[in-house]
């Protein structure tokens, strides 16, 4: 039974995991190496005023009201383009509304940017035979990152970098990505930041049960990178969230071919389902502390039974989509 797959490796990153490809597998400048992505441009302030300027609503956004408070939902897109970046006017009324800024992690934190490498640093029995590694190493260089930067992160967080890098060929880069834009935004403008999960837990849920299985989707994602198969499903993912089309996010099962196997089913569970009612509990906990909290998550955890809208339903709360009009 094949273990995993493009389609689960694919999931793997649209689930929403603050990989830190950006800073640790950044592209080599395309001077120095033939055929790689241009390089994210820095946001220099007039950048930051122009695209908060001219920005237009993406995404998924709800209204979450309880006990006199209301909080806000976002689903979101991890490898982004740059002109997606910023918040249109809905959605940054929203955030303005809002007293804190929820993310899965705030890798902009000092303390949870360092228990995210630490947790993700592989162990000695977490190596992977050297052949593979020599296969990774290979893909990597062509995808313009720097093997050994991420040479001591355990292979499924290689793997799954890497493949959140080479989606840099479909127009998307996780420099870009919409939760760090965010993370900026917050504290250009001295909103409060928490993270939803810890570090150690989305390190937990990234690695797989056993050593035989890292290396059959090690092994499988690597071969998907080969052909580029991996990038064109965030890319149909991106699609959805750049139209505001959450009908056709919610019909992914139908077009991901990732939920073909018991092991692939079982790895979206670990990796959406399981981790779904913990984001519930946090954003919960954050609005019954008594502050209005803007909720930013991957945009698959937004959609079926046990989604996030539906989660906070459960826990009390009345929750409407905010329409943004096209």
């Amino acid at each position: 039974m094949t273990i995993a797959s493009r389609s689960l490796l694919a999931a793997v990153l649209a689930a929403g995991l603050s990989l830190l490809a950006p800073a640790h597998g950044q592209a080599q400048p395309a001077s120095a190496a033939g055929g790689c992505p241009p390089p994210a441009v820095p946001l220099s302030p007039e950048r930051f005023q122009a695209g908060m300027r001219q920005a237009q609503d993406h995404g998924f956004l709800w209204r979450l009201a309880k006990d006199g408070r209301t909080s806000y939902l976002y689903g979101t897109l991890h490898a982004a383009q740059p002109a997606w970046m910023f918040p249109g006017p809905r959605t940054a009324a929203a955030f303005d509304a809002s007293d804190v800024l929820a993310l899965e992690l705030d890798v902009l934190d000092a303390d949870v940017r360092g228990r995210l490498i630490k947790a993700a640093n592989a162990r000695p029995d977490e190596r992977l035979p050297a052949a593979l590694a020599a296969r990774m190493d290979k893909r990597m260089t062509a995808e313009c990152i720097d093997a050994a930067a991420m040479a001591g992160f355990v292979p499924e967080f290689q793997i799954a970098s890497l493949a959140m890098m080479a989606a840099r060929r479909e127009g998307l880069d996780p420099s870009y990505a919409i939760d760090l834009v965010l993370g900026l935004i917050a504290r250009d403008f001295g909103k409060a930041t928490t993270s939803l999960e810890t570090p150690e837990a989305q390190i937990a849920a990234l690695r797989m049960p056993t050593r035989e299985a890292t290396i059959e989707f090690v092994s499988s994602g690597l071969d998907e990178l080969d052909a580029g198969k991996s990038a064109p499903l965030l890319a149909h993912i991106a699609s959805a969230w750049i139209d505001g089309n959450l009908p056709e996010l919610e019909s992914y099962e139908r077009w991901c071919d990732c939920l073909n196997t018991a092991a692939e089913r079982a790895s979206m569970k670990r990796l959406l389902d399981d981790r779904n009612p913990l984001l519930a509990a946090a954003i919960d906990k954050v609005h019954a502390g008594g502050r209005s909290v803007f909720a930013a998550v991957g945009s698959l955890h937004m959609i079926g039974p046990r989604g996030l809208p539906t989660l906070m339903r459960e826990r009390g709360y009345v929750v409407e989509q905010v329409p943004f009009g096209r």
